[in-house]
């Protein structure tokens, strides 16, 4: 039986307006869908438009076009204060700097709570009390922590926090938008294996945004790439690793270093030229094998066929 389709998003696209006429699109067109329980990654550079992409989907931010359906629900559709509170409870967000994300004014046990006084989830303060003491143990930190300021801790144990507070409310679905990539390379790790924990036990779909590949392949179903604003390509983790169509993908791989001083003494790095394709065809996403994706004009679509068949 396939996995229920969670997320549907559709050209969605979110400019800015820079001064009176200028526009940067962030996000300009995009098209994939999450199904229930995967961990979709999303990846691509630094500007590519990825977090603007999460804070889009999560309503951070306005579309400025297409949509974005939750359960088959329009996410930015008109709705009343009752009916964002109840989609907020149903999707959270885990933010790339731990540090700006929690307020430092307020105790540990007040920001993981936030969520549940405003859901009104405890009956009163010993039951909120337990419940922020059983989420601190869950990911990993002591409940002795609950009465401690954001400061006192260090930056893994912060994230950490961050998502406790995106699980107090029991959300089904989670955007990671670079939760690891402020984080020590000791520490990355054991975020990213509490995330895959936190998922086998409470069923939870995410959304992976990164810039490190190696990490997301090995925290992701699926992967898509992202190119200033763009999908350029998306597939199965191990099928875009094995083979990858798109020159922006290659070039992204081929800078991933591996722990091989043979290998890296003969490394090549693909360099990206965006100027390469038929200025007088339109490229488009258009699957070239099942389950992948590539934009590509016409003719590099028969170009990537013919290179799986090959191999």
């Amino acid at each position: 039986m396939a996995a229920e389709k969670l997320l549907e998003v559709s050209n969605l696209k979110r400019h800015f307006k820079i001064g009176r006429k200028g526009v940067v699109k962030a996000v300009d067109g995009l098209n994939f869908d999450i199904y229930q329980g995967e961990t979709f990654g999303l990846v691509g550079e630094s500007g590519c438009g990825k977090s603007t992409t999460g804070r889009t989907i999560i309503r951070l931010y306005e579309a400025t076009d297409g949509s974005v359906k939750f359960k088959g629900e329009d996410v930015h559709g008109k709705k009343s204060t009752a009916e964002m509170k109840k989609f907020n409870r149903k999707m959270q967000m885990i933010f790339q700097d731990p540090s700006s994300s929690l307020n430092p004014r307020m105790t540990v046990m007040d920001i993981i709570a936030e969520g549940i006084d405003v859901h009104n989830l405890a009956k009163d303060a010993k039951e909120r009390k337990a419940r922020v003491e059983e989420l601190l143990e869950t990911v990993g930190l002591n409940k002795e922590h609950a009465t401690r300021f954001p400061h006192e801790f260090s930056g893994g144990q912060r994230q950490r926090i961050g998502i406790a507070r995106a699980l107090a409310v029991k959300p089904e679905f989670i955007i990671a938008d670079e939760p690891i990539s402020a984080l020590d390379v000791s520490i990355q790790a054991q975020v990213v294996n509490l995330l895959k924990k936190l998922q086998r036990d409470y069923g939870l779909t995410y959304l992976f945004i990164a810039h490190d590949l190696s990490m997301v392949k090995y925290l992701s179903d699926r992967i898509g790439v992202m190119y200033y604003g763009n999908m350029v390509e998306l597939a199965d983790s191990s099928e875009l690793y094995k083979n990858p169509l798109h020159p922006y993908t290659k070039s992204l791989l081929s800078a991933i270093p591996l722990p091989d001083p043979e290998y890296e003494r003969n490394r090549k790095r693909v360099e990206y030229d965006p100027t390469v394709h038929n200025v007088d065809e339109q490229p488009e996403f258009r699957e070239v094998a099942p389950r992948h994706w590539v934009r590509c004009t016409p003719t590099e679509f028969e170009q990537y066929k013919k290179q799986l068949v090959t191999k």
